[in-house]
């Protein structure tokens, strides 16, 4: 009040000269010309520098600020036409520090520590690795959006430390006569016939992928190396020296494997020159099938080698394509615009998909392939003598595989329901939680 009276007290002296009072918030203060009451003659250009404390930034000059040249900025001048009164203001700065669990990273705002002005909302994103699934935040997370969601927000009313975990994708895979899942622990499971010791994975941990092939199971590591078990009468298991290995598929008697840098591997039976892929490049996805194996390339294109007695091969002009999977003579592909196309043996109309629409993801057994709709239902044609194709009233499914005679869906909440034929006890996979 002092200062406005001075003001007041001064403008009416002749006009020539103008009282120009300085405040400042907590906070920090007004080095340059200082804080309190200053005199200047008519059009003197006055500097203004503000100086925050440590733990405050400065935010804006605010009053009578209409000759500041820039009020956001913490030096710039003020023209002295009238009598002014000006504060600076300045908040508290707090800092966040972000962390992140194997198998993602944090992309925005990155990881480390980062300073806000206090009440500022700032993104997060996290984003998974390959085989994994975002968790969600803990640590001081009273004031993020939703801390189950990827893409969120904190609010900086504090200092905070906050961490966003990932844990392994949940994922089933079907076999000849037996079922494998993938548990979000990274532990797997299986049940179904263990003639060959293929379902012996108990001891399996940090597991980020699971594939089935006739007689074996394969499940690839976090480190990019690749462990195998069951029938190896073909050297299909011995799959110990591959490293950087970033997808693996089981074929009845081979595994493949698709490197981080786009080649691929394989071992195992190669009668038909299903192992013949030393030559591939620019591979984003392996499948393999009885006597043949299925390369998509980052294009959309497609490629195949081995067996081609009914047509499994003819994918070369296959385009837009997002996934490939293979059956025992058939190859499927999904279309990026959620259609379906097939090649290969339809003997029981497993390759009769042209009509389906709203596919995400597409599994192909003996003799029936299987699609996972957009709403999170289940189609299927082809062979059904055991029931496999009875899906129709399925909801709520996230993952679908499909083995010799019976097929296997993930639901949301992490269950597996199973039908088809069980005289090997693969599809007793009820009771599995693999969230």
């Amino acid at each position: 009040m002092i200062a406005v009276a001075l003001i007041a007290g001064m403008v009416g002296c002749g006009g020539e000269s103008y009282a120009l009072a300085i405040a400042s918030t907590e906070g920090g203060s007004v080095t340059v010309p200082g804080e309190g009451m200053f005199t200047y003659g008519e059009g003197t250009v006055v500097n203004l520098t503000a100086e925050a404390e440590e733990g405050y930034h400065f935010v804006n000059w605010t009053g009578d600020v209409g000759t500041i040249a820039n009020v956001n900025a913490a030096q710039t001048t003020i023209t002295m036409n009238v009598s002014y009164f000006i504060t600076a203001n300045f908040a508290a700065v707090y800092g966040v520090t972000i962390y992140s669990t194997a198998g993602g990273s944090v992309t925005t705002p990155g990881e480390g520590t980062f300073s806000y002005a206090a009440g500022r909302v700032v993104n997060l994103v996290a984003s998974p690795d390959t085989g994994y699934q975002f968790d969600r935040w803990t640590g001081d997370v009273g004031t993020i959006g939703n801390v189950e969601a990827t893409t969120t927000t904190i609010t900086m009313n504090g200092n905070y430390s906050i961490i966003a975990n990932f844990d392994y994708t949940p994922m089933v895979a079907a076999g000849y006569y037996h079922t494998v899942g993938l548990k979000s622990n990274g532990r797997v499971v299986a049940v179904g016939d263990n003639t060959y010791g293929q379902c012996n994975v108990g001891g399996w941990m940090e597991i980020t992928q699971v594939a089935a092939g006739c007689y074996h199971t394969v499940g690839l590591e976090s480190n990019g190396r690749v462990v195998a078990v069951g029938d190896n009468f073909e050297g299909q298991c011995n799959v110990g020296n591959w490293t950087d290995i970033t997808q693996a598929a089981a074929g009845c008697w081979h595994t493949v494997g698709l490197r981080s840098d786009g080649t691929v591997v394989a071992a195992g039976d190669n009668p038909y020159g299903e192992c013949d892929v030393g030559n591939w490049t620019g591979i984003i996805q392996v499948a393999a099938g009885e006597g043949h194996t299925v390369g998509l390339k980052s294009d959309g294109t497609v490629v195949a080698v081995g067996d081609n007695g009914e047509g499994q091969c003819n994918v070369s002009n296959w385009t837009g394509v997002t996934q490939v999977v293979a059956g025992y003579e058939c190859t499927i592909g999904l279309k990026d615009n959620g259609a379906v196309v097939a090649v290969g043996d339809n003997g029981k109309g497993q390759c009769n998909v042209g009509g389906w629409t709203g596919i995400t993801q597409v599994a192909a057994g003996g003799w029936h392939t299987v699609g996972l709709a957009s709403d999170d239902t289940v189609v299927a044609v082809g062979f059904n003598y055991y029931g496999q194709c009875n899906v129709g009233g399925w909801t709520d499914i996230v993952q679908v595989a499909a083995g010799s005679y019976h097929t296997v869906g993930l639901a949301r909440d992490g269950t597996v329901t199973a039908v088809g034929y069980n005289d090997y006890g693969q599809c007793n996979a009820d009771s599995w939680h693999l969230s």
